[in-house]
């Protein structure tokens, strides 16, 4: 399928983050879209309340998938069953290319995250080799520590150290929760509102720059050039699946390593955020990002329109005698 200035291909760069790499970071597009196609027909003659909550949220994602490309369901629902597949390996390209950008550039920023500026970790993580992150380092450990669990045990950091204690995807590390404080009697206390959390949305979403909270007036921030309007359930999931990979040890992002598990991690967040009896909870939390993202947004497009100003009266004031 080809396409034209008013309906840019599923491979557009421009719309990666805002399309496909956050509804569903972890899936199979081929398969979602011709799942998708099927279950409209199947949809006319039942509604979608009939089945099951994993079909309702994977159909959620194939509608939400499509509209995020004005055409792509027309040319999906006229096109030939080769068309589609297509499609979905143009979708799994471009985010796919995301995941990885996204992953090399945290790998290093992260670890400036853990201590407060201007510190280091000591001793040093190395930024290229990830040997002695993970379960190898004290500062790495204690964030990838399972709620519940205590690092500062020395029965439990020796257990996870060597590997006889593993961790499931759905346990999730203490660097999830502010100031790495998990409550077991209030367990949406600091849930996904960690300082980490922040900095990694910041420097995926806004700017790198946003991290040290000092906006550049160089661009706009990304989350408007991607057409971010507000934080996304996805998007929260992502960056926290991203940045737990970032402190693991292991070197390749895999949706099938059975070691970090982070196709599972992924979901045991999102079936959270989707999950009804949290609806209050998740609603606190949503709105907790957005509120962020969109005032981070405004702050640097202030700076942006008043540099640009500034340098209008200067440039002109050249030409004043």
């Amino acid at each position: 399928m080809s396409s034209d200035e008013n309906h840019p291909s599923p491979s557009d760069p421009s719309r990666r983050r805002s399309g496909s790499a956050l509804l569903f970071a972890l899936c199979n597009y081929p398969a979602l879209l011709t799942t998708g196609i099927l279950r409209l027909k199947e949809l006319m003659d039942s509604p979608i309340e009939d089945y099951p909550a994993d079909v309702q949220w994977e159909h959620k994602v194939f509608i939400e998938l499509v509209d995020s490309y004005p055409g792509l369901l027309d040319r999906l629902t006229n096109g030939e069953e080769e068309d589609i597949i297509h499609a979905g390996e143009l979708l799994g390209k471009g985010a796919s290319g995301a995941r990885g950008d996204d992953t090399k550039t945290l790998k290093s920023a992260v670890l400036e995250w853990p201590v407060p500026k201007g510190q280091a970790v000591i001793p040093p993580l190395s930024r290229n080799i990830k040997s002695d992150h993970g379960f190898n380092h004290e500062v790495t450990s204690a964030l990838l520590c399972p709620a519940g669990l205590d690092w500062s045990n020395a029965e439990t950091k020796q257990s996870l150290k060597s590997g006889e204690t593993t961790v499931r995807g759905d346990q999730w590390p203490m660097f999830l929760y502010a100031g790495c404080d998990y409550d077991p009697e209030d367990p949406w206390k600091g849930l996904l509102k960690s300082e980490i959390l922040v900095f990694g949305f910041k420097h995926v979403f806004t700017s790198l720059s946003s991290v040290d909270r000092e906006p550049k007036a160089t661009h706009s921030s990304n989350a408007y050039l991607h057409g971010m309007k507000s934080v996304t359930k996805g998007s929260l999931a992502y960056i926290a699946t991203q940045i737990r990979f970032s402190l693991s040890s292991s070197s390749v992002f895999l949706c099938t390593d059975m070691v970090t598990d982070s196709e599972i991690f992924y979901h045991s967040i999102l079936d959270l955020l989707e999950d009804p009896d949290e609806s209050e909870e998740v609603a606190e939390l949503m709105t907790w990002w957005t509120q962020f993202v969109i005032s981070q947004y405004q702050q640097e497009q202030r700076v942006v329109k008043n540099s640009r100003k500034t340098s209008c009266i200067a440039r002109t004031s050249k030409y004043e005698y």
